[in-house]
């Protein structure tokens, strides 16, 4: 089976699949086909640095084109250019990590949420500031609104991945709830983006933790209809989503891009079989040994793994079983939807199954095998142009798919 029918973009199927992403957002006005790939043409394989950087000068310029347009009146440009530009950053966020300078991850995130904000600031759509009360702190969001009356809506609470931006959600859902007359809740929860960043929190498997006073908060506002309140999970999202519905009920529906069941499978499955039986016999100092010793070829990969270990609250040095990498596997081991929990799900679930999926293949068709009363599973195939992680050059066709199939439950009608 092909990665995809479509020719790759680069070379590095890394840098291929973020331009199949960015590509794709196109479709909601986050991203201009000519701009990108004028941005990255001959890039190397290699190339973290001219990556990195291509992606931060477009950035750059786009907000400064922005700037440019909102000092002169021109709203609509400006809003335009600063969605844009923070979807570029928020590119630029994730290259800097295979970088060797360390200060510029910081640095890119502030002026990619610097950007995000301004293009609030500037649209035409209702949005909303938000901080939802979570545990001793609260979580920074945004709430966008349909433009016909004050309600109450249908809502869709979106539920983002281990390092997606706020900006990548306006082109996976947002901008298609706000047409069909729904409201979008995004934020950044524990470990993720401006939470992690700024906040130095962490993941947590147990995300009802998080979902539970989400759903307080939006239930309380008489804006939302609380009867069609929705859940959307992308990438990692669709497992936090599943694990937090075998306790909170109260959610309408769901759709999870795709369903994931055991999040530390796209950690492993590219393991050599001798390093995944280290790991698996708890052979956790020869483990980190074997892993350290690799690691001494790709620089890159070291950087790439603390990036993905950080939100974990975990580290790749040191042998211990705990804090190195052995001690990551075992805390990403820890997310994980068992038989029991996935039994417990009571909530409607749509399953996107792409072709070509290249972190949890064949995980959707898992999940409805453990939950089969309540779950939908829709193909998506290259044919189509919607293969691989999150159908990324088909974002129209998934935006149709997942909200008819809302439209059909979360109507008036269906609940009555």
């Amino acid at each position: 089976m092909t990665r995809s029918s479509i020719p790759a973009f680069s070379a590095n199927p890394d840098f291929d699949y973020e331009i199949r992403t960015v590509l794709g957002a196109a479709y909601a006005g986050a991203a201009d086909v000519g701009e990108v790939l004028a941005a990255v043409h001959g890039i190397g394989r290699t190339d973290h640095h001219g990556w990195y950087a291509a992606w931060n000068a477009l950035g750059d310029r786009l907000a400064g084109e922005a700037d440019t347009a909102a000092a002169a009146g021109h709203d609509v440009s400006a809003a335009s250019a600063y969605l844009r530009a923070s979807h570029y950053y928020a590119v630029a966020v994730n290259a800097a990590s295979a970088l060797d300078a360390g200060d510029e991850l910081p640095a890119v995130f502030r002026r990619h949420r610097a950007a995000w904000d301004r293009f609030v600031d500037t649209t035409a759509h209702r949005v909303e500031r938000v901080g939802i009360p979570y545990e001793d702190t609260t979580l920074p969001g945004y709430l966008f609104s349909p433009a016909d009356g004050d309600g109450p809506h249908p809502l869709l609470v979106v539920v983002n991945g281990s390092d997606g931006s706020l900006s990548s959600l306006w082109g996976s859902c947002v901008s298609g709830a706000l047409r069909r007359g729904y409201a979008a809740l995004v934020f950044d929860g524990p470990g993720q983006q401006s939470m992690l960043f700024e906040r130095a929190t962490t993941f947590r498997p147990d995300w009802e933790a998080v979902l539970t006073p989400v759903y307080d908060f939006v239930a309380a506002r008489a804006d939302v209809d609380t009867a069609r309140i929705a859940l959307y999970g992308i990438s990692q999202g669709g497992f936090w989503t599943p694990r937090a519905l075998a306790v909170e009920h109260r959610y309408a529906a769901a759709v999870l891009d795709p369903g994931v069941v055991d999040v530390s499978s796209s950690w492993t499955d590219h393991f050599p079989k001798s390093l995944r039986a280290e790991f698996e016999r708890g052979e956790f100092e020869k483990f980190d040994k074997s892993m350290a010793f690799g690691m001494r070829f790709s620089p890159g990969g070291t950087k790439t793994w603390a990036f993905r270990a950080r939100p974990y609250g975990t580290g790749g040095e040191d042998a211990d079983g705990r804090g190195g990498y052995a001690g990551t596997l075992r805390a990403v081991r820890q997310y994980t939807l068992d038989d029991e929990a996935a039994a417990r799900i009571t909530t409607p679930l749509l399953l996107t199954d792409p072709e070509g999926g290249q972190f949890w293949p064949g995980q959707s068709a898992r999940l409805a095998t453990l939950a089969p009363a309540v779950s939908t599973v829709v193909p998506f195939t290259a044919a189509e142009g919607a293969g691989l992680h999150c159908e990324p050059l088909a974002r129209a066709l998934v935006e149709q798919r997942m909200f008819d199939w809302l439209d059909e439950r979360l109507s008036p009608a269906a609940g009555s």
